[in-house]
């Protein structure tokens, strides 16, 4: 019933109520036909002050008193004009209720007041003589005063109305500029955990690999330095290699941080062959089928072949079984890439298990590029299957031809039952 207001404005309405209606009162003292006028100015004046804290109770209180004013024979007086005000507020604040209410009081209390007065212009043009019938008189006077009546109390409660609308847009605009201002902060911290993401997934394909090269490596020459220095040499040899390479690799992804415009280390298919070998060189046993021709393949698609290959030999080495065969197969259609890595599991748990960031940086490429990944427990060994179309889903076109895209129809991914 009552709206939320500070109590500053409920004084001040309340001021004005009792200033105003003070000023009824003055001015009108000599002109009121009975000690009851002030009854109703008082009334008149307390709908006034209720009018922004409770728009219906006001409404209530001004036909409480409207009524009061014509069964007591009481003639219009200036407290009337408080109505507009109290019609004013059911449009602007009131509820759906409230507005109508105060739409159909408009109409109803101009009709009530130019029929009152109608009433009692007749009966006074009764005892008077007039140039035509007192009837035809008093209903010139009954329409004129409708006509003023309803003008004075259905503008209020349209220019309420028109507040209410402005308002209303006003919230709306504002709703709408913070949402869009979420939408914003939503977009840009996804923008942020994106690249956040992207960089862990390249730091940890060329750190990770880089690094478990040169261990391997430090430890077989720390082992061969004494009983033959020629592999020791060797080894260091690998080791420099592969640090310098993995150096290169870093300074330019932080050079692409750095700089909008810089380029990230983009292996291509041919490195896989290079990558092999490195892994050879560490006892790996890595062997390679092949079928089809990568030639026309993207870049994007080139990179995350090489990448999934990298992470999956990586993985055989540093979880697998020492000295037991990896068996890797490489399958290029016009349409789909193919790629199985199948390596025999350590039953000695030797090596530990891994952090699994690397399973997640290979499900990442191939999702990107709208391929598929499944990789986990088969008997006594792990396997990684991926399948991804030869045109990454991004659209990018293949170098030197294009190509038809494929959907993936890969099996549903199986849940990793060893962690890496």
């Amino acid at each position: 019933m009552f709206r939320p207001m500070l109590r500053a404005q409920v004084i001040t309405d309340v001021v004005i109520a009792v200033v105003l209606g003070s000023l009824v009162l003055i001015t009108s003292a000599r002109g009121m036909d009975t000690p009851l006028a002030v009854v109703t100015v008082v009334g008149m004046t307390a709908a006034l002050a209720l009018r922004r804290l409770s728009p219906g109770l006001a409404l209530a209180v001004a036909w409480v008193f409207a009524v009061f004013e014509m069964l007591t024979g009481q003639m219009p007086d200036l407290s009337n004009v408080f109505i507009a005000a109290v019609l004013y507020t059911t449009s602007a604040y009131g509820s759906r209720r409230v507005r109508l209410a105060g739409l159909v009081s408009a109409i109803v209390g101009s009709v009530t007041a130019a029929l009152y007065i109608g009433v009692d212009d007749y009966r006074n043009r009764l005892t008077i003589e007039t140039a035509s019938t007192p009837f035809q008189e008093s209903l010139q006077v009954t329409v004129s005063y409708f006509a003023v009546v309803l003008l004075l109390l259905l503008l209020p409660w349209l220019a309420g109305l028109v507040l209410r609308t402005r308002r209303s847009a006003s919230m709306s605009r504002e709703a709408q500029l913070l949402a869009e201002r979420d939408a914003a902060r939503a977009d840009r911290a996804v923008a942020v955990e994106q690249e956040r993401v992207r960089i862990a997934r390249d730091m940890h394909d060329i750190v990770a690999h880089s690094l478990a090269v040169v261990i391997a490596q430090a430890d077989g020459a720390r082992y061969a330095l004494k009983a033959d220095p020629a592999v020791a040499d060797q080894a260091l040899g690998t080791i420099s290699t592969t640090a310098r390479r993995a150096l290169g690799d870093v300074r330019e992804l932080l050079g692409a941080l750095r700089h909008e415009q810089g380029t990230v280390p983009t292996p291509e298919i041919d490195d896989i062959d290079r990558l092999i070998g490195e892994m050879r060189q560490v006892g790996l046993d890595v062997r390679v089928e092949r079928e089809g021709d990568p030639a026309g393949l993207p870049t994007t698609t080139q990179l995350a072949v090489y990448r999934i290959v990298q992470e999956s030999l990586t993985n055989a080495y540093k979880h697998g079984e020492p000295g037991t065969p990896v068996h890797a197969s490489l399958t290029y259609r016009p349409d789909t890439v193919e790629i199985a890595v199948v390596n025999r599991r350590a039953d000695d748990g030797t090596r530990g298990p891994g952090t699994g960031h690397g399973l997640v940086g290979m499900r990442e490429r191939a999702t990107m590029t709208g391929g598929t990944m499944t990789a986990g427990v088969r008997g006594p060994d792990f396997e990684v299957s991926v399948r991804m179309p030869a045109v990454p889903a991004s659209g990018q076109m293949p170098r030197g031809r294009v190509t038809p895209t494929a959907g993936p129809t890969a099996s549903p991914t199986e849940q990793e039952r060893t962690a890496r």
